[in-house]
């Protein structure tokens, strides 16, 4: 005959508050696990892609939103740099191409105009999976050359699954003087260098991996393509590197993948993508 011992009640109890406390040991009051239940290594997926105001270069005239989003959807990222983007201009169809993307894409967007542009605007622009918390457009200087094409760096804070908050930018920088370029990255710099947060800059800077404005980027920056950088212009044969992605030097971030992605499309830039892991 199986004997079973009897178990007093006060103890039955017992054991039953003990095991509900363990239950919500890692959840906070909300129910959601918390900070020290989950300090798990967090990874970013970043992209930059300039996306030729979404005209495929082998279609004059043609504007080809879902083009832009196959691509950007093939690789999941989430946060990307849009550069060359239109906001209600004439050629574009009067669409704001960064709000369409972003609703297709079902991501939070900001566009930063960089000039007023054929009866609408033209500009950069951040897509992120993630809240934004707030945003700026912050005008790039050009004193070595005041007739260039204004240039902007758009930038916004970013609050992570895990409640890190992170800069994200956007830029383009001058195509023609290489002098702008130099103040322009000095003007990034001293941005990064006086931020307290992860710095992470995306976008066609225009010109190579040896340039003087690269070297100049490095004091602050490191670079996701850390010993070859592979070409990202033109999309046909490329055969120069003037997109990056590069993060401050303080941010607590460490490099796991770049590529390029082989999409000779959509736009004249090949987009890149990197992931990143704090």
């Amino acid at each position: 005959m199986l004997y079973i011992k009897k178990v007093p009640l006060p103890c039955i109890l017992l054991l039953f508050v003990i095991s509900m406390l363990a239950g919500c040991a890692g959840k906070s009051a909300t129910g959601n696990l918390t900070a020290s239940a989950t300090a798990e290594p967090q990874e970013l997926r970043i992209m930059s892609y300039n996306i030729r105001h979404a005209n495929p270069p082998s279609k004059k005239g043609v504007i080809d939103m879902e083009a832009i989003v196959r691509v950007i959807r093939s690789e999941n990222p989430d946060l990307v740099a849009l550069q060359e983007v239109d906001v209600n201009t004439v050629r574009s169809g009067k669409v704001n191409q960064a709000k369409v993307l972003a609703k297709m894409l079902g991501m939070h967007y900001f566009f930063a105009k960089a000039i007023d542009f054929d009866g609408g605007e033209y500009g950069v622009a951040i897509l992120s999976r993630y809240p934004i918390l707030d945003s700026q457009a912050i005008p790039l200087p050009e004193e070595a050359d005041p007739e260039a094409e204004d240039r902007v760096l758009a930038r916004a804070s970013i609050t992570l699954p895990d409640g890190r908050v992170i800069y994200f930018g956007s830029t383009h920088l001058d195509v023609m003087s290489a002098a702008n370029r130099l103040q322009q990255i000095k003007k990034i710099n001293t941005i990064a260098a006086s931020s307290q947060l992860p710095f992470i800059l995306a976008g066609d800077l225009n010109d190579l991996p040896e340039s003087l404005v690269m070297a100049e980027l490095g004091k602050e920056f490191t670079l996701t393509c850390q010993s070859v950088c592979e070409p990202t212009f033109p999309q046909d044969i490329p055969n120069r590197t003037i997109d990056y992605i590069a993060f401050s030097r303080a941010s607590p971030l460490k490099v796991l993948t770049h590529k390029v992605v082989p999409e000779s499309y959509a736009s004249d830039h090949l987009p890149i993508v990197a992931t990143l892991r704090f």
